[in-house]
């Protein structure tokens, strides 16, 4: 692999910036970074020659060359005071999804750090997911942990998908809705948490263009229209500040006014439940000044100017956002009578407001460490990323995992301190339970009490701005269920879960011990279990013990299927164990291993009999255990006159039938007869943290798999578990399977299994 120039002229208009920076192979200084012109253009230039000549031929959506995708992100990164190699990863950043080009190969020709830059932004086009849902959330999952590796990773997918959403026009209809869904809900906050205003405000209303294009015409029209006499009004105001500011010997940098964006403005509508004539501040004034304490001196002249309005005063500045925003605001009544908000600010809070953490790069980025850009503990400016990485791991269930992150990644409106005067960001309604789990989870855990300014007041009570929250510990507390009913932060509700999940490791380690006890046989399997094989396995699911294994298994984060195959690979590793890699080969061909017993006569040819082997005879499935196609079965000749019944291998009613009261019998799986019962019976009993909406998700998770419920029964206790009773029509083992992986990753869920019972 090598590098070449462009073999012929550029088709497209090339940006002024890069035109420069190919003649010159220099960089211009940019006015947020002025340390860019330093860096390496050369290295710019390169990327753009390498991925313009393999992006040659291939075109987007609207029919222009694809490589101008490549080259605005790479210039809205420019903008935001990037370095080199974060510029050249705008440039690359499709490559590798899009060519034959590894990642390796691009560490080789442009350096270690573009390669993890690109690698970070790189989709998941490779990977084969069960669903679209689980798709995007492994997409997050490996997001998120690319940015906790190096934080520019989502400024280049954030370019990445504002460039795509200023072109959507091109794509159908289904497909704008999806992406412009997903970049409300999830890249439109990560931009504001980062702080970069200029993308989350675009972001929004491009979002809003394509969601409610009716309501997005409406808006733009009126704006459009009252703009000529809002800009008049503001004018006026801004000469007269302009005067005063002067004559208190302010030093303003800037005094302007600027309109609220549109999708601000709409929702500023549905929540005061307003028309817009009576939205009187889509407008705000904005006043930069030099330093911090001429903040505070120009409230002080605005205030003196116009009457404020009480309660709208906001201190940014003293008790920043935890986007590190700072600004005073304040709404006053204006000229006209109507009210007004006015933003003061310094450049480099103004900077910040619109860059975010563009503003202050601390990369060193030509020939430097990378390891500067890592997320530490001490960086309490993505405190938020942590702790979304400290519980991502904690959720399975993919549409619950979505849900937490779109949760988590809003503003919290809510500053409470520490008695040692930290402050902690909450969101609005947030508990001393949800501040506990913020400080630790061991404190949350060991939560009893608290003190709120120093009085004590229940755990369920709301906090407020300003709050001083104590929390009181003992090293006998535990968590309540109750608290699932008041906590409202998702770390709080994750944890509380999970210490009820593990505080029933036993149990479910039990219970998984019993299913691959069931699929493999009880011949050797203590053996097993200790053995190098299964250690691997476990290793291989991520785990770090086979207990652990055992016990994710019995609460469904890992499936029965995937813990064979993965016990087979292993096995087959050994070559010392090549005898049992034999055994568990056989067992794939049809699961679990028959139990050591009476000779079992040959089967019949097939039929059309659902089950092979009691064609012409009277027989009934068992309600003891009720099995269902795929699972392997026993015939026993009852002692009544109830003829055969069909029983599951492994069933304790069939452990003491003599063998000659035995039958050999299986599923027809060739069976094309229309008339015989398309579903059978199974009864389940599933042991759950008590909240609103719990049997609600379980139910819908039976009906995604179009699973009849013949009835339901819920035991509810206070301050307990419930249990959950019912009585589901299954096709086959398969679709059992499936089920009960999809119920067990609810968080809720603490215990699943089949009812047996005593047969008649």
């Amino acid at each position: 692999m090598h590098l070449t120039a462009p073999a012929s002229p550029i088709e497209f208009d090339v940006p002024a910036w890069l035109q420069d920076c190919l003649h010159t192979r220099r960089l211009q200084p940019d006015p947020i970074a002025p340390e860019t012109s330093k860096t390496d253009a050369d290295l710019v230039c390169r990327a753009f020659e390498f991925a313009y000549e393999l992006h040659r031929g291939q075109y987007r959506a609207s029919g222009e060359p694809y490589i101008m995708h490549p080259v605005a992100v790479a210039g809205l990164l420019r903008d935001l005071g990037g370095g080199s190699a974060m510029i050249a990863a705008g440039f690359l950043h499709d490559v590798v999804e899009d060519t034959n080009v590894t990642a390796e190969e691009l560490g080789e020709l442009f350096g270690k750090e573009v390669q993890l830059l690109v690698e970070g932004v790189t989709k998941l086009s490779k990977f084969n997911f069960s669903s679209k849902t689980e798709r995007q959330a492994e997409n997050f999952r490996r997001m998120f942990l690319a940015m906790a590796q190096d934080i520019r990773v989502i400024v280049v997918k954030l370019a990445d998908r504002l460039h795509n959403m200023r072109t959507l026009e091109h794509l159908p209809d289904a497909k704008r809705r999806q992406i412009a869904l997903e970049t409300r809900e999830i890249f439109a906050p990560l931009a504001n948490r980062l702080g970069i205003g200029r993308f989350k405000w675009e972001l929004e209303d491009l979002t809003f263009k394509y969601l409610e294009p009716e309501s997005y015409r409406q808006i733009q029209e009126l704006v459009a229209e009252k703009r000529i006499d809002r800009e008049t009004g503001l004018a006026q105001i801004v000469d007269s500040l302009k005067l005063r500011l002067e004559q208190a010997k302010i030093a303003c940098a800037d005094i302007s006014g600027r309109p609220k964006h549109l999708y601000g403005i709409y929702q500023k509508m549905k929540r005061q439940q307003k028309d817009y004539n009576e939205i009187y501040d889509v407008a705000a004034i904005r006043l930069i000044v030099s330093a911090n304490d001429e903040c505070y001196r120009t409230l002080a002249v605005v205030h003196d100017m116009f009457r404020p309005i009480p309660g709208r005063f906001k201190d940014y500045i003293g008790l920043p956002k935890p986007n590190r925003y700072q600004s005073l605001h304040t709404v006053v009544i204006g000229n006209t009578g109507r009210p007004l908000e006015i933003q003061i600010r310094t450049l480099e809070m103004h900077q910040i407001a619109e860059y975010g953490i563009a503003a202050h790069w601390k990369y060193k980025e030509a020939g430097s460490s990378s390891n500067n850009t890592h997320l530490t503990t001490a960086d309490e400016k993505f405190t938020w990323l942590r702790q979304l990485l400290d519980w991502q791991s904690d959720l399975k269930d993919a549409q619950e995992y979505l849900e937490n992150i779109k949760d988590d990644l809003f503003d919290g409106d809510v500053y409470v301190f520490t008695p040692q005067g930290d402050v902690v960001s909450l969101s609005r309604g947030a508990t001393a339970v949800d501040f506990a789990y913020r400080i630790h989870t061991e404190v949350g855990n060991h939560c009893a009490g608290v003190r709120v300014n120093e009085r004590m007041t229940t755990l369920d009570t709301p906090l407020k701005n300003g709050d001083i929250v104590e929390i009181i510990t003992q090293k006998n507390s535990r968590p309540s269920l109750d608290w699932l009913n008041f906590v409202v932060t998702p770390g709080a509700r994750n944890r509380i879960r999970q210490w009820y999940k593990r505080s029933n490791r036993e149990e479910n380690i039990a219970r998984g011990r019993e299913l691959l006890e069931r699929e493999l046989g009880k011949n050797g399997f203590e053996a097993l279990l200790k053995s190098v094989p299964m250690q691997a396995t476990a290793e291989r699911c991520n785990y770090h013990s086979v207990e652990d294994l055992l016990a994710a298994l019995g609460y469904g984060e890992v499936t029965l299927n995937l813990t064979l195959n993965r016990l087979r690979e292993a096995v087959k590793a050994q070559q010392p164990l090549a005898k049992l890699s034999d055994s568990l080969s056989a067992s794939s061909q049809e699961l679990p291993l028959l139990p050591t017993g009476p000779k079992l006569l040959p089967l019949q040819p097939p039929s059309k009999a659902p089950i092979i082997g009691v064609e012409g005879l009277l027989h009934h499935i068992a309600g003891c255990c009720t099995p269902v196609p795929g699972e392997a079965i026993i015939g026993v000749v009852t002692r009544s006159s109830r003829g055969i019944s069909i029983h599951r291998h492994g069933c304790p009613n069939v452990e003491a039938i003599p063998g000659d009261r035995l039958v050999p019998v299986k599923w027809n799986t060739t069976d094309q007869d229309q008339g015989r019962p398309q579903t059978y019976p199974v009864d389940i009993q599933i042991q759950v943290i008590d909240r609103v909406g719990v049997l609600k998700d379980i139910l819908s998770r039976l009906t995604d798999n179009n699973i009849n419920v013949r009835n339901a029964q819920v035991r509810t206790y206070p301050a307990q578990t419930a249990i959950i009773d019912l009585g589901i029509d299954i096709r086959d083992h398969e679709q059992l399977e499936r089920t009960f992986s999809q119920i067990r990753k609810l968080s809720d869920v603490l215990n699943l299994r089949r009812l047996s019972q005593v047969e008649d």
